[in-house]
């Protein structure tokens, strides 16, 4: 029987969104493919495994990442006896004059290092980056030349920094590896002071700063540990998790809102765990983050110091 003409619009045009309503779910599950700011990169910390990667060493702004960088020359610096918890440095009016966000500090003020630490981790604050900056390089352009020559140290080959808190800069990119490269040696290298990396707030003056990584609350095992953003990076996010012993690390780039993200972080984490024993059953014969080999840590020029 042959339909009206108007019969076989309506047809077809119930086969069209019945077609698009079974499209639907492959397309949402790929939103990443049409951002051209997306990367990840999961890895297992103990072996080096990759377990997914996606635009891995495409080029991207950091962000507030960048803070894990300026972390690790502090820890350094503490490691190596240069400073301790209690040292004060004082805020400069550049370092008080940075954007948000910040603690809000002053010209004059002092801040110790251990309240520096929980700043920079909790509020990211980009006043403090630039107290942290000036106080073991001596001025910020130092201090970035520092971190880039660290960088070159651990196996981040396509990063180079510009500043110590990730405010925007054409200069100042990295990669999803190089930040996973540079996750893995914070828990390497500095094992001890990682811990920090896991508090879920933190009071200066009065005022309460919570954690900007609110996936923590949520993921079981996540206990650290950044996020970034900026308009010209989208939502960043590193993060570690650990269960039944063990450990990954995710990197997202790009995220179109933090909530996205962090959906996104979640769902690339549970896939890892989901597979890593797997692999690694079979013999992990895959890729590798090269950087993960438990070489001895390479000895640096203090920020600042003469080479």
């Amino acid at each position: 029987m042959r339909l009206p003409s108007s019969s076989r619009g309506g047809a077809r045009s119930v086969l069209v969104l019945l077609v698009l309503a079974l499209a639907m779910p492959l397309w949402a599950a790929k939103p990443a493919a049409a951002n051209p700011l997306y990367a990840s990169m999961v890895v297992d910390v103990d072996t080096g495994v990759i377990l997914h990667e996606r635009h891995a060493d495409r080029r991207r702004y950091p962000a507030s990442l960048t803070k894990m960088m300026t972390l690790y020359l502090v820890f350094d610096a503490l490691e190596s006896g240069r400073i301790a918890h209690g040292t004060r440095f004082t805020v400069s009016a550049n370092a008080a004059a940075q954007p948000p966000s910040k603690l809000g500090l002053k010209p004059g003020q002092t801040i110790t290092v251990e309240q520096a630490i929980l700043a920079l981790v909790t509020r990211s604050a980009n006043d403090v980056a630039v107290v942290v900056a000036e106080g073991l390089g001596g001025s910020v352009s130092n201090f970035a030349a520092a971190m880039t020559a660290k960088a070159r140290q651990l196996g981040m080959s396509r990063t180079t920094f510009r500043n110590p808190h990730g405010l925007p800069n054409e200069g100042q990119i990295s990669t999803a590896r190089d930040m996973a490269t540079l996750a893995v040696a914070l828990l390497r290298d500095h094992r001890k002071y990682y811990r920090y990396f896991s508090t879920r707030d933190f009071t200066f003056a009065g005022t309460h700063h919570r954690n900007h990584n609110r996936l923590m609350a949520s993921y079981a095992g996540m206990d650290g540990i950044k996020t970034g953003y900026i308009r010209a990076s989208g939502f960043n996010l590193v993060a570690s998790a650990e269960r039944d012993g063990r450990r990954l690390i995710g990197v997202v780039f790009g995220g179109r809102s933090a909530q996205t993200r962090n959906d996104h972080m979640a769902d690339l984490l549970d896939r890892g765990f989901r597979r890593v024993n797997t692999v690694l059953a079979g013999g992990a014969g895959g890729p590798r983050l090269a950087a993960v080999a438990a070489a001895p840590r390479a000895a640096a020029a203090a920020p600042g110091a003469a080479a």
